[in-house]
């Protein structure tokens, strides 16, 4: 790749101390907060990760309490972020930091990138912003801007070039100022240097540098691979209720949606009658709700129903209206249901 200009730096920080926005996370050095704040992060937008992580470090202050907590209160808290996984993985990490280092979060690089859940981004971010060490955080963003900057028409996904990319910008990284220049990257992709051909270029530092802008074609960086066709899955399911209850069932502990909870369901958009023959004992009404949810590369396309029944089957969980808004973790596939209520 060509060498990135010198002054990259200094024309980054300096606007990135006049632009930047006021975000929670940057008012802190400690790495378990900016780790949570960073894993959150990960395609989700910022003004959706605020509350979510204030409420989080609220109840869960440390890797201590992290590591102590229920699954089912962990997932609650992460109720509405998605990739749950991640969630999961945090806990394996508290419980790792607290098993392993009693409680403190390692201060070799190559330590924490042994750590559950956590690789080269997510190191480079917090040894950067909490260590002030010269680790550069690349991600989609600062790939982004890179590759307009340098005109660069390589596959910004391939591990070879974000490797190449990291190593060159922690080469310009300056004394006293690795947190801010790892923020200034980040912030000048998520504000300015945006994606789908909408960039603010009349307000970037780097306009004069820029061999993308230079050349008019911005929007062509970074080229852009085709994507898969999400696979689409049809389903059925039932807002079930008894006795002022609603029926749930715990979802497998792999795969999809793993140890959340969801609703009585079958596979198929299926029609009212075959509906009530399936379930006799049920009195399904006869109007249906369409739905559908996006995942990264499935998309659920669903019907609804509602449903009453005088016995609360075995086979599922019964919760009350109440119990379902404050302790079981539904996922935002699953929201729909609120309706139906």
């Amino acid at each position: 790749m060509n060498p990135l200009p010198e002054m990259l730096p200094r024309l980054l920080i300096d606007w990135y101390r006049t632009h930047h926005r006021d975000l929670p996370w940057r008012k802190t050095r400690d790495p378990y907060a900016i780790l949570i704040s960073e894993v959150m992060l990960q395609q989700t937008r910022v003004e959706t990760v605020i509350p979510y992580y204030r409420r989080f470090l609220e109840r869960l202050p440390d890797f201590a309490s992290l590591s102590q907590v229920p699954d089912e209160e962990l997932l609650k808290l992460w109720q509405g972020l998605g990739y749950y996984r991640r969630a999961a993985m945090l806990k394996k990490t508290a419980i790792a930091v607290m098993r392993e280092y009693g409680g403190v979060f390692p201060v070799d690089f190559e330590t924490v990138l042994k750590l559950p859940g956590i690789g080269d981004y997510t190191a480079g971010a917090i040894f950067s912003i909490a260590f002030g060490q010269k680790r550069a955080a690349v991600d989609g963003n600062v790939l982004r801007v890179i590759s307009r900057l340098n005109d660069d028409a390589r596959d910004m996904t391939a591990r070879a070039v974000r490797r190449e990319i990291g190593n060159a910008l922690e080469s310009l990284y300056p004394d006293n100022a690795a947190s801010e220049f790892t923020q200034s990257l980040m912030e000048i992709g998520a504000t300015v240097c945006l994606p789908n051909g909408a960039p603010r270029c009349a307000e970037c530092p780097l306009q004069t540098l820029c061999l993308a802008l230079k050349r008019g074609i911005v929007a062509l960086r970074p080229l852009k691979k085709h994507p898969k066709a999400r696979k689409i899955e049809k389903k059925t399911f039932y807002l079930l209720r008894c006795n002022n209850k609603i029926a749930l069932v715990r979802r497998p502990g792999q795969g999809m949606l793993a140890n959340l909870y969801g609703f009585p369901g079958e596979d198929g958009l299926l029609p009212l009658a075959e509906c009530r023959r399936r379930h006799r004992d049920w009195e399904i009404r006869p109007k249906s709700l369409a739905a559908k949810h996006i995942f990264t590369h499935i998309e659920w396309r669903m019907r609804w129903f509602r449903a009453e029944t005088v016995r609360e089957d075995p086979r599922f969980i019964w919760a009350t209206r109440e119990e379902l808004e404050e302790k079981y973790p539904v996922p935002n596939a699953f929201s729909a249901y609120r309706k139906l209520l």
